[in-house]
């Protein structure tokens, strides 16, 4: 059986988070693992990437507002990527988790914002 998610790392002073395929309650915490691992104290931020990402639920949901909480306490900013048009943004628009984390269309955007803010 393959495995139905993905989570690469890239960068130095922002931290790139492609997440792939579904993030649910089996997975969840394994995610969380990986990407709390994966931001050094040194990087200004982090940006999820949701553009491959198929399905989220409420557990997924849950990772990005703890997530958000635990950077900031970190004094580390946290982006997330959502394509304008993906059925995930509205899940993300209707939790409300905009008005604690910043949702942008492209990395590139997210990424800038990260260091202007910094």
């Amino acid at each position: 059986m393959s495995e139905l998610w993905g989570v690469t790392l890239s960068g130095d002073d922002v931290v790139v988070a492609r997440l792939t395929g579904e993030i649910d309650l089996s997975n969840a915490s394994d995610i969380a693992d990986q990407l709390g691992a994966g931001v050094p104290n040194s990087a200004l931020g982090l940006v999820v990437d949701l553009t491959a990402t198929s399905y989220l639920d409420s557990s997924g949901v849950h990772l990005l507002f703890d997530l958000g909480e635990r950077l900031t306490r970190r004094q580390q900013q946290l982006y997330v990527v959502v394509p304008m048009d993906a059925p995930i943004r509205r899940v993300l628009r209707i939790v409300n988790l905009g008005d604690s984390v910043p949702l942008m269309a492209t990395v590139e955007e997210a990424e800038a914002s990260i260091r202007a803010n910094a």
